[in-house]
Order: structure tokens, then sequence, then C-alpha cells
């Protein structure tokens, strides 16, 4: 089997593409050889020239305030570009698999059960609908797509530099000694990606298409993670929950996004382990990552 996949460098790829590598060939691209944000010039001649058997897409629009003042620039990477990529998928029988999100939800609140494949999405922001629209051009355009949901992603391959991952930016901002304010109204399941491609090669593996939750187990609050973060690191910070409105973000979150994976677990992928679990996994493989990279 040969793969390629875009978008090998972030975080989620660069757990991905050596897992993989145990079904095939593995192909890296960057936007350098698939710019998503220009639909119209999504080269078809790049799947000839790889000839995949697989596509997966790791690339997207994440910068989810700033697509609330550019959703021409969400749209063309999240929906146009993933529905250009999904056709020429379709017509190089190649199987296509994309990523998307848990901030599909939200609309359909008060909520507090974990949403399932079937629950109908309800966007709240420009980005989240950018993405709802690329599931869709990623399920219609491409025969026998997969597409993955997923929530609140870290990874060790995103801990370096400003910024990072939330992770990285709550030990960042504790070590120096800021105050941290922290939402705890908005309820979601952080995941590695570590553990997500993990279940993702087992659905590759065995031919699965269709629409898939692929989370750590368990629910939590941003404030609850940020609480477990500094717990097992053993940092004790000024920490303090607020509210969605204090915190006054321009693009509305989900207030309960968790999601399901009993259909994951029915395809024959054991569920993941818990979120804390999974987060003390991931402290322990930081400690391992090669300085500078």
């Amino acid at each position: 089997m040969k793969i390629a996949v875009l978008g090998a460098a972030g975080q989620l790829g660069r757990d991905l593409c050596p897992r993989l590598a145990a079904l095939g060939d593995v192909v890296l691209l960057s936007r350098a050889d698939i710019d998503l944000s220009r639909p119209e010039a999504v080269p078809p001649a790049v799947l000839a020239a790889s000839r995949p058997d697989v596509f997966i897409n790791c690339a997207a629009y994440n910068l989810v305030d700033k697509a609330e003042v550019e959703p021409e620039a969400a749209f063309a990477t999240n929906a146009l570009g993933v529905r250009a990529l999904a056709k020429a998928c379709h017509a190089a029988r190649v199987r296509f698999v994309h990523f998307s999100t848990d901030y599909v939800f939200g609309l359909h609140t008060p909520r507090r059960a974990p949403r399932a494949e079937t629950d109908v999405p309800g966007p709240e922001s420009v980005y989240a609908a950018s993405k709802l629209a690329g599931e869709c051009f990623a399920l219609s355009e491409a025969r026998d797509a997969l597409v993955v949901r997923t929530c609140g992603l870290y990874g060790v391959w995103g801990s370096g530099g400003k910024g990072g991952n939330f992770v990285e930016t709550m030990l960042r901002v504790a070590g120096q000694g800021k105050p941290l304010r922290v939402v705890n109204d908005q309820h979601c399941t952080p995941s590695y990606t570590a553990d997500v491609a993990d279940a993702t090669v087992q659905l590759v593996r065995n031919g699965t298409s269709g629409l898939f939750h692929i989370v750590n187990r368990g629910a939590g609050t941003w404030f609850e993670f940020a609480a477990e973060i500094f717990r097992q690191a053993g940092l004790k910070p000024d920490l303090t929950p607020i509210t969605s409105a204090e915190f006054n973000a321009a693009a509305k979150r989900p207030a309960y996004s968790v999601l399901a994976t009993d259909k994951l677990v029915a395809a024959g992928v054991p569920a993941l382990r818990p979120w804390p679990e999974a987060l003390a996994a991931y402290l322990a493989e930081r400690q391992n990552k090669p300085a500078g990279k």
C-alpha cells in the first residue's frame, strides 16, 4: 500500500506517518506540494506522480478566531480545497481520508450526552461551518471516503515554539509566573495525537469508510484539563475558572462537544485510553523529545 499524507509536518501528521509506515510506503506532502487555500490550483498531477492508494489530509485552516474576519480564507482551505482534493482522489480511484473537528457541534444546547456521528451538527462559528462543509464535500465527492472527527488535539511535535498546543501554553505561562484564567463551561475531550493516530491507522488498515469520532475517553472542561496538567506536572500556578462570556473570544466555541466513540468500537477499534492517562503519556514523551525538534 502507498499512502500520501498532506500536512505531514503538523502535530497529527508527525505522529501518523511513522505508524502508517507499517502499512506500506508513505509519501510526505506539504503546502508546497498542494496548497488547499488555492482550490482552483489543487494539482491532480501530484496524485498522478505519487500514485498513492490512500490520500490522507491533515492540513487545515485552524485560526478559529481569525476566521470570523476572513471567512473566505477559512472556506477556501477547509471546504473548497477539500472538495477539489476529494474530487481528484475520486477521479484517480484513490481512497480519501480527512480530519474534522468537534466544533461542528454546538447549537443544540443544553446537552450532556456525548455526541454520536448520527447527531445533527450545528456549527456556531465560521471555522466550524467551514469544517462541516469540508466533511460534506469529502463524503460526497470521494468514493469510500473516511472522515475522522477529533477534539482538542495536542502532540509532542506541536510542543516547540511560542504557542504550540494547549498543554504547552499552560506550562509556558505557568513557568512565567503569570495568572491563568481558563474557561470552565466548555466541555470536550482533550485528545493525544499519538492515540488518534493509532486508531486512524487501524481504520485505514481495515479499509473502513464513513464518518467516525476518534477521541480519548472521558470528558472535562478546559479548566479541568489545565488543572490536571498542573497536577501531573507538580505545579501550583494561579489558576482561575471563568466563563466563555468572560473570556470573550471572537469565535463562539461549543458548550458541549464531547464525542461518542461507540461506532469506532463497533468497527473493531478499541476505545482510546482515558484522557488523563493520555496526558501522562504525553508529558512523559515530551521529556524524551530531542532538543530543538
